[in-house]
């Protein structure tokens, strides 16, 4: 994980965190990253001063700590929106399909190929799976876990 100093086109200085430095890109080229303060997707990066550790501690004393006022935001208003709705899809699935766990590249092949009964089901498949499945023409969706499921 990354944490990058923001700022917006209005100046307002922010934080947040991301998985990688092109996952910053994304996101802020989609408008997924918002300013707390004025909800600006205008978002940049601000100078940010690298933390190096040292060896030679007793010989040079070390910079002070810089010190800002910003508001720190961990998730915008339109992120915080998705994540709900993504939340909802998710207990909807859960609520109305039938969990078939690792088995689930299999039962879609079967569901698919008229070997089992019809029915809609959830579970676990790897990138290649997934990829098999939709090359054959079943209709699969993935559904992202959010943090919150992790927990």
């Amino acid at each position: 994980m990354i944490r990058y100093s923001l700022v917006c086109e209005a100046g307002h200085g922010f934080e947040s965190w991301f998985p990688s430095s092109e996952s910053f890109d994304t996101q802020a080229a989609r408008g997924l990253v918002a300013c707390p303060v004025c909800d600006s997707t205008s978002v940049s990066k601000a100078l940010m001063v690298p933390s190096i550790a040292r060896t030679d501690r007793g010989r040079i004393p070390a910079a002070p700590p810089v010190q800002t006022e910003a508001p720190v935001a961990l998730i915008a208003e339109p992120e915080r929106q998705v994540r709900a709705m993504l939340k909802a899809l998710r207990e909807h699935v859960v609520a109305n399909a039938e969990h078939v766990g690792t088995r689930f590249p299999e039962e879609a092949r079967k569901i698919h190929y008229g070997e089992a009964e019809g029915r809609s089901i959830y579970g676990e498949a790897s990138p290649a799976e997934a990829r098999a499945l939709v090359e054959e023409g079943i209709e699969v969706a993935a559904i992202p876990i959010l943090p919150d499921d992790r927990n």
